[in-house]
């Protein structure tokens, strides 16, 4: 079973919130960053580490953006 990526709503204010949609993007400084929606329309980004990165594109969970 693979894990979905979650994220903090700052409209809402909710914690652990699952990305939907989610689109993993470099950073300029070579970090990485998945941006997605909630499901209500609210936008997030989340920061990740490059094995979460990684592995969520493997999982199917989210696509790869660069």
């Amino acid at each position: 079973m693979s894990k979905m990526l979650t994220a903090y709503c700052m409209k809402t204010k909710e914690k652990n919130v699952p990305l939907q949609d989610a689109v993993i993007t470099k950073t300029a400084r070579g970090g990485y960053m998945a941006q997605g929606n909630d499901g209500k329309g609210n936008k997030m980004t989340t920061m990740l580490s490059e094995a979460t990165a990684t592995k969520a594109i493997a999982d199917g969970v989210a696509k790869k953006g660069w």
